[in-house]
């Protein structure tokens, strides 16, 4: 047989093992239980979620909302009678000087996002008031202004995403507990 036949047949040969061999882990990564970070399923109660907060339109709403889409929930524009509300008191960001250079002029700089929140299913309070913060640090250089502050724009989107991220792990950390959130 022709050298190009054998690599040929090979290379069917291969394409079929790599193929049995991806659904033979799929299979068993969902068989032992393994969900992918960021994966997740929200109790019942937060089917219908209604988000009360004074910063509707933040970095961190934006990421929540997509979160509870991506998991599920109907996000309601208005409460109703039934559905779970999600209470975001506080909605902050910011940034402190970290270092400074002799010549008085910040050298390094930290962006924090800190939020408050609290979670209720008709009259029952299931969480009550919980603060998260994150933070990161960036170096400044004062000759690169634009890319410094396009670097903290991004920054503090990644922090209200990883916070977004959180509360939902925290929410379902309510719902791996022996039926701590009640049937809608």
């Amino acid at each position: 047989m022709p050298r190009k036949q054998q690599l040929v047949r090979f290379s069917r040969a291969s394409r079929g093992a790599r193929a049995s061999l991806g659904l033979a882990l799929a299979l068993g990564l969902a068989g032992c239980g393994f969900h992918l970070q960021g994966a997740g399923t929200l109790p019942p109660a937060m089917a219908q979620t209604y988000v009360d907060t004074d910063r509707p339109h933040s970095d961190f709403m934006l990421s929540l909302n997509d979160v509870l889409r991506l998991r599920g929930a109907e996000v309601l524009a208005a409460p109703a009678d039934g559905a779970a509300v999600l209470d975001i008191s506080s909605d902050e960001t910011g940034q402190r000087v970290l270092s400074v250079s002799a010549r008085n002029i910040p050298r390094e700089y930290e962006v924090y996002y800190a939020v408050t929140f609290s979670l209720r299913v008709g009259a029952e309070t299931l969480i009550s008031n919980e603060s998260l913060v994150v933070t990161r640090a960036y170096t400044y250089d004062e000759t690169e202004v634009l890319a410094k502050a396009a670097e903290e724009e991004i920054l503090r989107e990644a922090l209200a995403a990883d916070l977004a991220r959180r509360v939902m792990q925290r929410i379902q950390a309510l719902g791996a507990t022996a039926a701590a959130l009640p049937p809608r």
